[in-house]
């Protein structure tokens, strides 16, 4: 008896041992283990209680749910989300282990993408807007035992060029841009990203840089203007976009890139004769002025150029002036144009390859066709549309992961700041062998962030990304809504307004950037604010309709006492000059007055913003601004400026719950699941009763558990109407601002809030904000979602920003030398 206890005790013992040493875990790890004994038991355990046969919560029922396959691929998705998220089981039943959460969140993964494999593939888990699934507290605190991470890296992969990057790319081939004035630092500079023309149109302008003179005004000179648009596509409504996974060049665009390439061919070569008449080349306009007659305005002949050259002269252009054609020439021209549209220079075999084409196309077809239609191959280049890391030729480390080196991880570290090729500097350290290793791209990072006159565009398009604030000018307004927020609907002004306004928070932030003090703290609370005459309406406040009918009467009444003193003098000077004609009463300019709008006292030094110059259409977007403090108590950093708050509203109204759904995805790093496809999620049309009050429907049972993390955010932004402009009443209501922070993961922040800027100056401190700013610049620059792997990584960034108070150039320099950044592992 004793022996048989003594060998149970020792059994036992084992178990124990073995339950506490256990397995562990490698976040992401591929899950061996089937429906039955793995899957199935977590349900039972955790999920049908609530989720049972009979009255099953949200009406899913999990108990007869089986193994993933094509039908059931839908409720696995939810399964995954709510599982991820912690939403399920309720926080007030007992929850599954950390690492058995992460085990079946993992496979959810694995078997629904080995499902739809062939059936359009699985895809949330790359989601940017799904990155916070990833656990917060995880990530940057400790991890349970039994977790184990691996050494991180990135995935081989090649990167599609963005529209932006693509436009500036080619512009390069045809326009040449001012270089860096440290007197006015903020004039557009070359380097700086193609701007969008006065519609908001991202366009390449041909010649613009020699019109001189011109009919008619900004719409038909940028109608006149040769111009094309851009061709790669993205879809971005709100959010980061520039994932390599997410888009490809079609068919279609590949045809409309060898038309663009033909165009620029012919503009490289032959200059504003190959989009243009001879006589419209001229120094003096007057001397064509029999030419330029009639109504000829958005026409190209409106046009007149100036005899200066201008554009860059390429070997291209020697190619088309030469008499003949010899392989010299040809080869030039090809490793030129190659270099200038892949960012590096091409392989012996590369430029032996398009040498053969150009020639095979030049026999059939002559010199001038044939070159051209050869060379526009080059455009079509994977290297000129997509750039490579694939780290073909490295050996991998005891990890499987292989650094990217030389002219991969030159373009990268170049591609992290810029959007035009590499500088000399950089370049010849390529070239030399000297991009192999960390120290390396520390060094020449470092050196691109301390010289301002090497413009870095992708910075920028973070905090556009990051902040959504660039989409106002492209919200469709209804013309009676828009009115009746105050500001003007006449015509395009509303929607110039709001390009103007992206412009200037364009600026602000590098003002901001350029301080590298706190960044986001400074973004979030500062009272400064960059501006045009137009924000004098837009940063001012909307009266009341008894206000408004006030400032009417008060007008009249000025108006009536103004006739009744000019009618006193003119009967005063009859009677000092009887019989004589009384003198013809001066015009004075009418002033309109609009008295919806107690307009802002908004005043400062002049400064400029980088905009378009003239090349992109007369009068567009003019660079001066003022740099202004912002209204004190009404307005607190950039999410209550103008650009912000209408790019978060709709064609009707303040959007409550996109603005919420902001703040609780992009400062506190929570996660929404999609809504069901069964719910319809409109509000009531009911015009006389305020947002807040439609919103009741979102308090509903169902639709609570998600709104709650949303709505009380959104709400506090109502002291603003949907135009930007801020308010203290609503349909002649007084506006409710009251909010609440709601499980945030941060309970020193968790709280009701009066306002908008209470509840941005409570967030304004919070360390959980910071690290997830942390985490959108990682994926932004890292192109993917953070895992659990990437927390090391996370951790030095936020540690790296805090120790350097707050600089955006430590954080860079953090992120840019990471593991996730240099090193790349093959599928």
């Amino acid at each position: 008896m004793i022996k048989v206890g003594f060998i149970f005790g020792i059994t036992l013992l084992c178990s124990l041992l073995s339950v506490t040493r256990g397995e562990t875990y490698t976040p992401g790890q591929k899950v061996s283990k089937d429906f039955d004994s793995f899957a199935h038991s977590f349900l039972v355990n955790h999920c049908v209680d609530c989720h049972g046969e009979t009255e099953p919560e949200g009406n899913l029922s999990l108990h007869d749910l089986g193994p993933v396959d094509e039908v059931n691929a839908a409720i696995w998705r939810s399964v995954w989300a709510q599982v991820t998220l912690k939403e399920m089981p309720p926080k007030d039943m007992d929850q599954p282990k950390v690492i058995d959460r992460l085990q079946f969140s993992d496979w959810i993964v694995g078997e629904l993408t080995r499902v739809m494999s062939d059936k359009g593939g699985f895809h949330d888990h790359l989601d940017p807007n799904k990155g916070n699934y990833v656990d917060h507290d995880l990530l940057f605190g400790p991890l349970p035992e039994g977790i184990k991470l691996a050494p991180t890296s990135s995935p081989a992969r090649i990167w599609r060029l963005t529209p932006q990057e693509h436009i500036t790319r080619l512009n390069e081939l045809i326009n040449k841009e001012p270089e860096y004035d440290p007197a006015m630092p903020g004039l557009r500079t070359h380097g700086d990203v193609v701007p969008t023309n006065h519609g908001g149109e991202l366009k390449l302008y041909f010649g613009t840089d020699r019109i001189i003179k011109w009919q008619g005004g900004t719409v038909a000179y940028a109608t006149a203007v040769k111009s094309l648009p851009a061709v790669l596509s993205s879809a971005r409504a709100h959010g980061l976009e520039n994932y390599p996974d997410f888009y490809t060049v079609n068919s279609a665009e590949a045809t409309q890139i060898l038309d663009v390439a033909d165009d620029i061919i012919r503009y490289m070569a032959y200059g504003p004769l190959s989009i243009a008449q001879p006589y419209q080349i001229t120094d003096d306009p007057n001397s064509i002025a029999d030419k330029m007659k009639g109504d000829i305005r958005g026409l190209p002949t409106s046009l007149v150029y100036s005899t200066k050259i201008v554009r860059p002269l390429t070997p291209v252009y020697d190619l088309m002036q030469a008499e003949g054609v010899n392989d010299d020439l040809l080869r030039a021209a090809i490793d030129e144009l190659f270099e200038a549209l892949t960012f590096r220079p091409p392989t012996n075999q590369e430029s032996e390859d398009y040498l053969v084409i150009v020639k095979q196309s030049i026999e059939k077809l002559g010199k001038e066709e044939g070159a051209t239609l050869g060379l526009s191959s080059i455009f079509l280049d994977r290297d000129a549309l997509f750039r490579p890391e694939l780290v073909e030729t490295g050996k991998p480390d005891a990890y499987g992961r292989i650094m990217l080196q030389d002219w991969e991880l030159g373009l990268a570290v170049n591609h992290a700041l810029r959007y035009i090729k590499p500088d000399e500097q950089l370049r010849e350290a390529i070239a030399e062998g000297r991009m192999r290793t960390r120290d390396d791209v520390k060094r020449e990072v470092v050196r691109m962030l301390a010289d301002d006159s090497i413009r870095k565009p992708r910075v920028l398009r973070f905090f556009r990304d990051y902040f959504d604030y660039d989409l106002g000018g492209y919200i469709c307004k209804d013309s009676k809504a828009l009115s009746e927020t105050g500001v003007s609907n006449r015509g395009q002004s509303h929607y110039n307004a709001m390009f103007d306004a992206t412009a200037s928070t364009d600026r602000l932030i590098e003002l901001i950037l350029q301080e590298d003090k706190d960044v986001l703290k400074q973004l979030l609370t500062t009272d400064k604010v960059v501006a045009t005459k137009a924000d004098n309406v837009y940063f001012g406040r909307r009266r009341s309709k008894a206000e408004t009918a006030a400032a009417v009467a008060a007008a009249k009444k000025a108006a009536e006492e103004l006739a009744l003193i000019e009618a006193a003098k003119l009967e005063a000077w009859l009677k000092a000059n009887p019989g004589k004609e009384p003198p013809k009463p001066k015009k004075k300019k009418q002033e309109t007055v609009n008295h919806n709008i107690t307009e802002a006292d908004l005043s400062g030094p002049d400064i400029y913003a980088r905009v378009s110059r003239r090349s992109f259409g007369n009068g567009s977007m003019k660079p001066e601004r003022i740099l202004a403090t912002a209204p004190e108590g009404q307005r607190l950093g950039i999410l209550t400026h103008p650009s912000w708050l209408v790019s978060h509203s709709d064609a009707m109204d303040n959007h409550a719950i996109l603005r919420g759904r902001w703040i609780r995805e992009r400062l506190l790093g929570g996660g929404i699941p999609d809504v069901p496809i069964t719910v319809d999620a409109m509000l009531p049309n009911e015009p006389h009763n305020t947002l807040r009050e439609r919103m009741r429907v979102t308090t509903e049972t169902y639709c609570w558990t998600c709104h709650q993390k949303m709505d009380p955010l959104g709400l506090p932004f109502e002291m603003f109407n949907h135009a930007g402009l801020y308010r203290e009443t609503e349909l002649e209501k007084p506006v409710d601002t009251t909010g609440e922070i709601i499980d945030s993961g941060d309970p020193t922040i968790d709280g009701s809030v009066a306002n908008a800027i209470e509840m941005i100056q409570r967030l304004a401190e919070s360390k959980r904000a910071e690290q997830v700013f942390i985490r959108h610049a990682f994926r932004f620059w890292m192109g993917r979602n953070e895992t659990l792997n990437d927390g090391p990584i996370l951790q030095e960034a936020h540690r790296a920003y805090k120790d350097s108070g707050g600089s955006m150039n430590a954080l860079l320099i953090s992120l840019l030398t990471s593991d996730a950044f240099l090193y790349r592992t093959k599928s």
